[in-house]
């Protein structure tokens, strides 16, 4: 349960709180590791397993940027900082001229947010985690922060803890890990300003606003991801961010399970940290020797809500699918944005492509969620096959994301045993037909289904079995005895 602004941060609980965390016992037999706020130790710190069986996230970009609603999140930037002449225009078109970025705070109202109707949404999109913005560029915060004082929603506009009723609500109405994304730096934060120009030998912007909120969320919110990003060109030394991850995997209250990413200051991405992200909308497309996250937008031009969206600027649920087919196949996760409204309502458009993803998801899952990486990611005869396998249940999974006309597809990486091998299209109890090629590569008859008859329209997965492989699995070369 999530307790008050108030009671939370009052001297003596905190102090009794810390003396409590120093106090909690060793599990009996468990010989803990310490790390050190060096990159070498916090490196050495192995992902919880959880993160790699999920797979499928949901991002959420939520802010005073969703007022505004045009062109991007970056509005502000755009508008005042690069002073962009479509965003200069509309300001001058819609509102006053003495109007302020900070004027459109109050307006951010959210009356019509529900986290209980979000949470059901994001469980029916089949996802397994949800990252929502705690703080964006602008320094706006999601709760009602003690360092961002009357820059915050409980204090403006919608008078809410809107991070807070939503951890509530995803931990009472679903399974879904939940996770926030925290920006380092601030656009126009005159104490970041003043840490700039003195070329970071300063940190009044770190030491009084951005480090203390990020501790500040993890004790009262207790994520299970944190994200951080926007580290302002600064580096890890100006940000200490190596001391706060020292502290969040050795003390901090979620240390045994919290998942970080890879954006910790200026040349920390995809080299240190948790996970990589490397960059927005990350696909390499092939195998990474480490974890990684590809975080996309459905709106291919924005990760807030824009109210000037054309539909032709949403990615369909087919390329939707085929990004995280993609993605898993090559050992991924994929964290899905959506952009909901400043009243808080998530757009139609989204929650159908939501809903899509968990229609999809409740058939062909089991080649998605807990799987690892095969030997081959996808296929070397035929386009637009990727894989993905069980190791433990000796399983290999081809999805495939267009149906052929001529009612068979051919697989050139299988190894297969003619009178063993069995193949079966998920969400269909029959076993299919299949001939072999030379030692590689089987060509399988599919099921002579009407549109009506298949589970789902946007892509298949075919499950094969009893094959004499060895396959690559989370970096060991394992041989499947499936006789």
């Amino acid at each position: 349960m999530l307790v008050s602004r108030a009671d939370q941060w009052a001297p003596g609980n905190m102090l009794h709180l810390v003396v409590a965390l120093l106090l909690v016992p060793a599990l009996p037999g468990a010989a803990r590791v310490s790390y050190e706020p060096t990159w070498e130790s916090l490196d050495s710190r192995p992902i919880p397993d959880w993160f790699d069986e999920v797979k499928f996230g949901i991002f959420i970009h939520w802010g005073v940027f969703s007022v505004p609603s045009f062109g991007s999140e970056w509005f502000w930037w755009y508008w005042q900082g690069c002073k962009s002449d479509p965003y200069i225009n509309f300001m001058s078109k819609n509102y006053p001229p003495d109007f302020r970025y900070e004027d459109f705070g109050p307006l951010f109202t959210a009356e019509f947010y529900n986290p209980q109707q979000w949470a059901s949404i994001l469980k029916e999109s089949g996802a397994k985690y949800v990252v929502l913005t705690s703080k964006h560029h602008e320094g706006f915060t999601l709760w009602g922060s003690k360092f961002s004082w009357n820059w915050n929603s409980l204090d403006v506009g919608s008078k809410r803890d809107l991070v807070g009723e939503l951890a509530n609500a995803i931990r009472e109405n679903t399974d879904l890990h939940f996770g926030l994304y925290h920006s380092l730096f601030e656009w126009f934060n005159p104490l970041f300003l003043t840490d700039k120009n003195n070329d970071f030998q300063t940190s009044y912007f770190p030491n009084s606003k951005s480090m203390p909120e990020l501790y500040e969320i993890v004790m009262k919110y207790r994520p299970e991801i944190l994200w951080s990003d926007g580290d302002g060109d600064a580096p890890c030394t100006y940000w200490n961010t190596t001391g706060f991850l020292a502290w969040l995997y050795n003390e901090s209250p979620v240390k045994d399970f919290v998942v970080t990413n890879d954006r910790w200051g200026s040349g920390c991405i995809c080299k240190h940290g948790g996970y990589y992200t490397c960059s927005d909308r990350y696909n390499p497309g092939h195998l990474l020797p480490h974890k990684w996250e590809n975080c996309m937008t459905i709106d291919k031009r924005s990760w807030g809500y824009r109210r000037n969206a054309l539909i032709s600027e949403l990615l369909t649920i087919e390329e939707l699918i085929q990004e995280l087919v993609e993605t898993v196949s090559c050992g991924g996760n994929l964290l899905m944005n959506i952009g909901p409204t400043h009243d808080g309502r998530i757009p139609v458009v989204f929650e159908e492509r939501l809903k899509q993803m968990g229609t999809w998801l409740q058939v062909n899952g089991e080649a998605i969620y807990s799987t690892k990486p095969w030997r081959a990611q996808n296929d070397s005869v035929t386009p637009g096959v990727w894989y993905t396998c069980r190791p433990q249940e000796r399983s290999l999974y081809a999805l495939f994301l267009n149906w052929p006309t001529n009612w068979k597809i051919t697989l050139g990486e299988p190894r297969s045993w003619r009178g063993m091998t069995e193949v079966q299209l998920v969400g269909c109890q029959e076993k299919l037909k299949w001939l072999p090629i030379g030692e590689k590569g089987m060509i399988v008859s599919l099921p002579r289904l009407s549109p009506a008859q298949m589970a789902v329209r946007w892509g298949w997965a075919l499950k094969i079995t009893h094959l004499k492989e060895v396959v690559q699995a989370a970096g060991h070369q394992t041989k499947f005895d499936f006789l």
